[in-house]
């Protein structure tokens, strides 16, 4: 695992700025004050800020501003979702325990499935691994009009770039780049849902990453793509065009003849690195590409695959992550340990995609484990022996969700604190979705009793996200 810590992210600043020869001053609003802060216009006050605006971050807007805050929401891409939309990723995961008996997801995870639903936008499938497939197109709209109705001051095509602090080090306010120029949005609570933790990052928090990070993955939407075929011609011919023998699987767009194809796997890539990611955006497209031409050669007669749509975002399954409160251990997630102040409940398995081999391995909550590889028979074991009871779910406390530091913000996203294998069940969408309604809930009523989030009692907040339509076990 590797740390990472303010003094080293102000050394690569104070190095950029020398750089620009800009020597014997900080950015604005890096460091310990805010001297240059009056020289940008601020563009907008509000009671919280979110900073990114995947699903997560619009459901931690949604919660706050439904309960009565005014909030902003920062996203750089054109339109909001995030892995959902803008990576074409368009599955959700079941709502129901391992068993299928017991529902345990529902809030705005399911208030956004019964919009789709109206437009014939959304299927469900008997898979829990694929339990919902979107219309990630239509999901940008219903997304657009969530945050419209809800109040909340949506920033497209809007970069966060640096924090700022007044002379006491508390966090008041974000710089942006905008269309318009550079600003300041300022506020009372911030949740970051940057997915890489930029905002907490950019602090100076303690962040980690583990030495095999989960390799992200560029999806395609393919039409004519038979599956079964590629991944028969992948082992016999995936070395001639370079293509890493990963994963491959994919669903149908609802009502369509589009196939969501997530074939590609980018190894090496830390893509909260600017120089990783330009470099694994380049060569999932460069897959993609390599993908069809073997299929064109070698595919089976009437299976040539025909590209469609390509991502606006390489699909990144894990970067850094942020020192909190408390760090969901591998023990916890795997035994299904019950927390107090659970705000998330989950029951997709643990599936780790390998940086150093081939394939990916699953682990359930039976204790079973399956090493899966294209083209390849599953090699099946057990992680456990095999018990009588098992868990048929597991839970995020809200711990893992505050950072140490800075009392007005929060986490909501992939960078909560987990390790290596808790996190890759913990990772998913419906899971994500619910971390961002406690998010939101938190630093709502963090705001309202003007207190510091780490006070805020656990029991209030789950008391609230049922009453807004989450399932609290």
């Amino acid at each position: 695992m590797n740390s990472h810590s303010r003094r080293k992210f102000l050394n690569h600043i104070w190095k950029g700025c020398l750089g620009m020869g800009m020597a014997g001053t900080l950015p604005s609003c890096v460091g310990d004050r805010t001297a240059a802060m009056p020289d940008l216009p601020v563009v907008d006050e509000v009671d919280i800020c979110v900073l990114g605006g995947s699903c997560t971050g619009v459901f931690a807007a949604v919660r706050a501003a439904r309960l009565g805050a005014t909030v902003a929401i920062v996203e750089m891409q054109n339109a909001f979702g995030g892995v959902a939309t803008n990576s074409l990723v368009n599955v959700w995961h079941s709502l129901y325990d391992v068993g299928k008996t017991q529902r345990i997801i529902a809030g705005l995870t399911q208030e956004v499935i019964d919009r789709l639903s109206k437009r014939d936008a959304v299927e469900r499938n008997a898979n829990p691994s694929s339990a919902y497939r979107l219309n990630s197109q239509e999901l940008k709209i219903e997304l657009d009009e969530l945050v419209l109705e809800s109040g909340i001051h949506p920033y497209l095509h809007t970069l966060f770039s640096e924090p700022c602090l007044d002379s006491d080090g508390k966090l008041v306010g974000v710089v942006v780049d905008g269309k318009s120029g550079r600003g300041i949005i300022k506020a009372k609570y911030f949740i970051d849902a940057t997915g890489d933790g930029d905002l907490c990052y950019r602090l100076g928090l303690n962040t980690y990453t583990f030495d095999l990070l989960q390799p992200p993955t560029a999806c395609a939407h393919l039409e004519g793509l038979d599956l079964g075929a590629y991944e028969s011609v992948l082992k016999e011919h995936g070395a001639e065009f370079d293509i890493p023998s990963g994963t491959a699987w994919g669903v149908y767009l609802p009502n369509t003849h589009a196939f969501m194809f997530a074939g590609t796997r980018v190894y090496g890539a830390d893509c909260s690195d600017a120089g990783n990611l330009t470099k694994a955006e380049m060569e999932g497209r460069r897959q993609v590409r390599a993908i069809m031409d073997m299929m064109r050669k070698y595919g089976p007669d009437g299976n040539i695959p025909r590209l469609v749509t390509l991502p606006s975002y390489i699909g990144v399954r894990e970067t850094r992550h942020v020192e909190c409160l408390y760090q969901v251990s591998d023990e916890d997630a795997l035994y299904g340990k019950r927390f107090e102040d659970a705000i998330a409940n989950g029951s997709y398995v643990f599936d780790l995609h390998h940086q150093d081999k081939p394939g990916l391995t699953f682990r359930h909550l039976d204790g079973t484990e399956i090493y899966s590889r294209p083209g390849f028979p599953d090699q099946v074991g057990r992680w456990r022996e095999e018990t009588e009871v098992n868990p048929t779910f597991y839970q995020v406390p809200l711990r893992s969700l505050i950072p140490k530091k800075h009392d007005n913000l929060m986490l909501a996203g992939r960078m909560l604190d987990a390790s290596i294998v808790a996190y890759s069940g913990i990772r998913v969408m419906v899971n994500l979705n619910q971390i961002g309604e406690a998010a939101g809930v938190a630093s709502y009523l963090a705001w309202k009793q003007k207190e510091k989030i780490k006070n805020v009692a656990a029991k209030e907040v789950r008391e609230v996200l049922r009453k807004g339509g989450s399932i609290i076990l």
